[in-house]
C-alpha cells in the first residue's frame, strides 16, 4: 500500500530506544517530515505511525505545490517510560545519528512530542533538520503558520457551505464550531476563531486544557459529546484515525476540516461521508501551513510576510479541489488522491 523508497529501524546507541525513520517519496526533491516522540504500546504501532504519515507527507507537500518529498520520524517509546533531562538529549543525538546516515535525503523537523528547541538539539550533529529556533536562521515553532492554514481553508469551506459565495471578510462570525483538540495548533485556532466571533465548542482528553476554553468563551464538552454535537464545522486538531465507518452515522455537522492528519482511515469513510453529504475538506491541503512556511522561510529565504502570503493560498488551493470533487461527484478524498499521483508522475 504504502510503497516506500526506504524505512530505517534502530535502536538509539545512547538510550536504546527504537528510532523509526519512513522516508516514502524523493520525486519531487528531499523528503522532510516531523519527529514524532510518543508512547506506544508496540513499537510496531510506531512504525505503522510512520508509513502513513510519511505517505501523507508526500501528498501535502505533491498538492502544495512544494518541491520536497515526504518523510517521518517516530521514536516510539514504551508505555510509562520518562526523560530526564539527559536522557531526553541523548534520545535527539541518537535521532539526528539516524537522520544522518541518510546523508540528506531526509531531513527532519517538530512534530507531537517535540519542539523547536529540540530541533536545535537535533542540529548540534546533523544538519538535515527544519524549524530550529529563529535566533539559530531557523523558521521557529510551525504551529501559528499551521493555524493560518486551517484558518483559510475554513474560510473556503464557509463559503462552500453558502452555495458558493465568494469568501468573506468574517466567515466564521457566529458559525458553531467545534474543535477537537487543544494542543499546539487547536490552542491557536481557539484563540482565532474566539477573536472572529465563531461559537466555539471544545474538547480534549487533557482536562487541564478546559482552563483555554473557559478563557475564549468556548463551551467546554466530552471528545465523545463533541463530535455528536450539532455543528456547522468540526475542526479534529488531534490525532490522526478520527473519522471512522462506526463514527461518520453519528455526525451531526455540515462539514469537517481541521490539520489532524490521517483523519480518514478507510476510502469506505469518504464514501459515507460523501453520501450524507458532509462536506470533508482533505486534511492534506488543510493541515499544509506549516510546510508551506518552513518551505518558503528556509528554502526560498523569503520574509515571513511573503511566507504567510502563500500559506492563505490554501484557501484557494481548497476552493480549487472541492470544485473538481463537485464536477466528479466524487468525496474530495478521491480528487486529492489523483492530483498527488498525477504530480508524482505515477
Amino acid at each position: 500500500m504504502f510503497a516506500h523508497e526506504e524505512v530505517v529501524i534502530r535502536a538509539g546507541v545512547r538510550t536504546g530506544l527504537p528510532i523509526i525513520i519512513a522516508v516514502h517519496s524523493t520525486v519531487l526533491g528531499p523528503a522532510g517530515g516531523g519527529c514524532r516522540v510518543r508512547h506506544y504500546a508496540d513499537w510496531r504501532d510506531g512504525l505503522a505511525d510512520a508509513l502513513r504519515l510519511s505517505q501523507a507527507m508526500t501528498d501535502k507537500c505533491a498538492i502544495a505545490g512544494l518541491d520536497t518529498g515526504g518523510g517521518k520520524t517516530v521514536v516510539a517509546l514504551p508505555e510509562g517510560y520518562s526523560f530526564t533531562p539527559e536522557s531526553r538529549r541523548d534520545m535527539l543525538h541518537d535521532v539526528a545519528d539516524v537522520v544522518h546516515s541518510l546523508r540528506g535525503r531526509y531531513a527532519t523537523a517538530p512534530d507531537v512530542g517535540t519542539g523547536p528547541e529540540d530541533m536545535a538539539v537535533i542540529k548540534e550533529r546533523t544538519p538535515h533538520v527544519f524549524c530550529t529556533p529563529a535566533e539559530m536562521g531557523g523558521s521557529g515553532d510551525s504551529s501559528p503558520a499551521t493555524a493560518t492554514g486551517v484558518m483559510a481553508a475554513l474560510a473556503a469551506v464557509c463559503a462552500r457551505l453558502d452555495k458558493g459565495a465568494a469568501l468573506d471578510t468574517a466567515p466564521l462570525k457566529g458559525r458553531r464550531v467545534g474543535v477537537l483538540g487543544l494542543g499546539h495548533v487547536g490552542s491557536h485556532l481557539v484563540r482565532r476563531l474566539a477573536a472572529e466571533g465563531a461559537d466555539i465548542l471544545a474538547a480534549d482528553v487533557d482536562r487541564a486544557r478546559r482552563r483555554l476554553a473557559g478563557e475564549v468563551g468556548a463551551t467546554w464538552l466530552t471528545p465523545d459529546e463533541l463530535v455528536e454535537a450539532e455543528l456547522d464545522i468540526l475542526v479534529p486538531a488531534a490525532m490522526g484515525g478520527l473519522l471512522t465507518e462506526e463514527l461518520v452515522p453519528r455526525l451531526r455537522c455540515a462539514a469537517v476540516a481541521g490539520p489532524a492528519n490521517n483523519q480518514i482511515t478507510t476510502p469506505e469513510v469518504a464514501r459515507l461521508l460523501h453520501e450524507r453529504g458532509i462536506l470533508w475538506a482533505p486534511d492534506d491541503i488543510v493541515s499544509a501551513g506549516g510546510a508551506i512556511y518552513a518551505h518558503a522561510v528556509e528554502l526560498r529565504h523569503l520574509a515571513a510576510e511573503e511566507a504567510n502570503a502563500r500559506v492563505a493560498e490554501i484557501a484557494e488551493r481548497l476552493g480549487a479541489v472541492l470544485d473538481l470533487a463537485e464536477q466528479d461527484g466524487v468525496s474530495p478524498y478521491f480528487t486529492v488522491r489523483e492530483l498527488a499521483r498525477t504530480r508524482l508522475g505515477r
